[in-house]
């Protein structure tokens, strides 16, 4: 049974201006396991937890994010998505640095194109959660970076490509970039003439609402381009009054909100807690899209759901729900031209 309490990083982008509240909260995020589980009172000889010399991917949450766990709880299925545990360090067959085979569409730094009219422009390593499961934890952002004009030859690359039509900005984080640099990249964007969409794969509204700032939202209103935004939350303890807000102010702007989310062993494998999740996303103004079964990334498969118990979960939801708030269920393969239903 998962405990239901009460709701309660690469490297990061700076400037040379005085931070704004939401990179001062970035700075202060918790990178310590140590700090982070004295925070929730819990006893640091009584859980599994991997201590930060021994991280290859270090721990990074803000300390907004924390205060939405239960303390006292070491299964609070927040927690469990960013604490680092021992499980991490085993082995797995089948479990690798690159589960989706990215590298193979990579052809262009920064660039994956791998789907019919569109494509993903990596933005920036830079995120502001370090979730234990995160299938690029292992990316190499060196090779797409935006120093020096690191975008150019993807910029090259879409200008060249009259197919695409809608650009999807993914890192990393891509609102971890500072104002200047997304209106950078916004202008070079709305420059090209046959791109029509804009979407933009963010988990910061919901782990650092604070984000959400009148500039940003000044600057997506200006775009020419129709903007679709993707959020990513996992269970609805995520989505507090701050997150609410935040998301409220997004729809405000004309900005389409959808959510896909990933399904974890101990997190959200249950159908109650998904159908609390949509109706709770719905409340926001957003539309459930994706339910991802787990990337196999190499360190993650302790929060693995069998298809078969996916199945499972999936038909309990849809007897709980009206179907505009059920997710797809999909599981992305590499070399797929899509991702791929889980039928059920």
């Amino acid at each position: 049974m998962i405990p239901q309490g009460p709701a309660p990083a690469h490297a990061q982008d700076t400037t040379a201006t005085a931070p704004a509240d939401w990179q001062r909260s970035l700075r202060e995020a918790y990178r310590d396991p140590r700090a982070l589980l004295a925070a929730l009172q819990l006893d640091p000889e009584a859980v599994d937890w991997l201590d930060a010399g021994a991280l290859d991917f270090p721990l990074r949450v803000p300390r907004g994010f924390v205060q939405r766990m239960q303390p006292g709880n070491p299964r609070d299925p927040l927690l469990l998505q960013v604490l680092p545990r021992r499980a991490e360090a085993r082995e797995a067959p089948g479990y690798v640095a690159d589960p989706l085979n990215e590298r193979e569409f990579h052809h262009t730094p920064g660039l994956i194109h791998k789907y019919h009219g569109r494509a993903l422009l990596i933005t920036t390593a830079a995120c502001g959660i370090h979730c234990r499961y995160c299938f690029r934890r292992s990316f190499p952002y060196d090779e797409a970076r935006e120093g020096a004009d690191g975008w150019a030859p993807a910029l090259a690359t879409l200008e060249a490509s009259p197919d695409i039509e809608e650009i999807i900005l993914s890192g990393g984080d891509p609102l971890s970039l500072s104002d200047a640099r997304l209106q950078r990249l916004f202008d070079r964007l709305e420059a090209i003439p046959h791109l029509r969409r804009l979407r933009i794969h963010s988990r910061q509204p919901v782990v650092l609402p604070e984000r959400i700032t009148d500039a940003l939202l000044a600057m997506l209103g200006r775009s020419r381009l129709q903007q679709v935004m993707v959020l990513h939350s996992n269970h609805p303890n995520e989505l507090d009054g701050g997150v609410e807000q935040a998301l409220a102010r997004l729809r405000q702007r004309g900005i389409t909100l959808l959510n896909q989310s990933v399904l974890l062993a101990g997190v959200n494998d249950n159908a109650q807690v998904l159908a609390r999740l949509s109706k709770r996303l719905f409340s926001c103004g957003v539309l459930p899209y994706y339910l991802h079964g787990l990337d196999r990334v190499a360190g993650s498969a302790h929060f693995e759901v069998t298809d078969a118990a996916a199945r499972g979960i999936m038909r309990s939801l849809n007897a709980m729900l009206p179907g505009y708030l059920v997710p797809r269920l999909v599981r992305e393969l590499p070399g797929a031209s899509g991702k791929l239903p889980v039928h059920w």
